[in-house]
């Protein structure tokens, strides 16, 4: 636990450079907010193969908050990832399915916080809603 919170306290102190403590938490805040809204969309919509469209929307919402945005994108990102990981290989038993799942949703999520648009990766027949 206290090396994940060292990490997390790093990429945080690196994160910020110039921009000040308070906008930068802000972006965070707001970015967090972004990626939780995509993901309760994608809850919503249901739709089959609709995931890496909402994780690639998820990120670039948050990345357009700014650099604490992209911040909060990442570390959320990462998290998901692993905790994802953890639960194929204890849980499901290591299939090589869940580790392919992974690897899209990166790329789409790497996809979105770079800015690029989200709907490369919408599917066909998505409500408009989303």
């Amino acid at each position: 636990m206290r090396l994940c919170t060292g990490v997390v306290f790093c990429s945080l102190v690196l994160g910020v450079s110039s921009e000040s403590w308070y906008s930068f938490f802000k972006e965070a805040i707001q970015g967090a907010g972004d990626l939780w809204r995509a993901y309760w969309d994608m809850q919503e919509a249901n739709y089959q193969n609709s995931d890496r469209y909402f994780h690639a929307r998820g990120n670039y919402d948050a990345a357009q908050r700014g650099p604490g945005g992209i911040w909060a994108a990442k570390v959320i990102s990462t998290a998901g990832k692993y905790f994802q990981a953890l639960l194929n290989q204890y849980y499901f038993g290591g299939g090589t399915d869940g580790l392919e799942n992974i690897q899209a949703n990166k790329k789409a999520e790497e996809w979105g916080r770079s800015g690029k648009d989200p709907n490369r990766f919408r599917p066909p027949g998505l409500p408009e809603k989303f």
